[in-house]
């Protein structure tokens, strides 16, 4: 999977995503196109994610520190958009599915037992979640794909339907990219927390 690519999948995610926030925000759960859609973004952010940890060389430890920290900066504003602050907002699920992936390198089993079974319960996506990012970045380590593929099953049962595994060939697809698409460090996590501020501010206006 090329750099392009996956900047340009992950961006792909951040519409759809938008998409299904303002369907749940604003009109009350379910918009017909938008919801099924936005059930796509969670598999191609988690597949961009599994693919760099699996990277020689990762620093898998700095991942957990980052989305860590801007999950915590993003609780509370996410806490206003949706109303609730459980399950917590889906950087802390990649965080802990950093957690759990470096645990595994670290041959730490207790700490990856408690990273993949218990913790789960606290995030959005859950156990379906935190197994998706590590089965896929399984599969991409070892190189054998049929891992990542079965990390769609836990998804579609956690959805309740199969519009996740749309990702498998829109991903196929942009993975040759070589398109020059600019790189933002820092960009995908502004905007995340903005948008959701942005949601949350709007929706007691909005709301039909």
């Amino acid at each position: 999977m090329t750099s392009s690519a996956r900047e340009l999948l992950k961006w792909l995610a951040v519409i759809l995503m938008t998409g299904d926030h303002v369907a749940k925000v604003i009109y009350g759960g379910y918009v017909p196109g938008l919801s099924e859609a936005g059930r796509v973004a969670f598999p191609l952010f988690a597949l961009v994610m599994a693919y760099n940890l699996a990277q020689p060389g990762a620093d898998v430890a700095k991942s957990v520190r980052r989305l860590g920290l801007w999950g915590a900066i993003a609780q509370p504003v996410y806490a206003l958009a949706f109303g609730y602050w459980l399950p917590l907002n889906i950087l802390l699920t990649f965080a802990l599915c950093a957690a759990a992936v470096y645990a595994a390198g670290q041959r730490n089993w207790i700490v990856l037992a408690f990273a993949a079974a218990v913790l789960p319960a606290f995030v959005d996506y859950q156990w379906a979640g935190v197994g998706f990012v590590f089965l896929a970045w399984l599969g991409f380590r070892t190189r054998r794909p049929l891992l990542t593929l079965a990390a769609f099953a836990p998804l579609c049962v956690f959805n309740g339907n199969l519009w996740s595994l749309s990702a498998i060939p829109v991903a196929a697809g942009l993975s040759r990219t070589a398109w020059p698409v600019p790189r933002g460090r820092w960009a995908f996590y502004g905007y995340y927390v903005a948008h959701l501020a942005f949601i949350g501010l709007l929706a007691p206006i909005l709301r039909p």
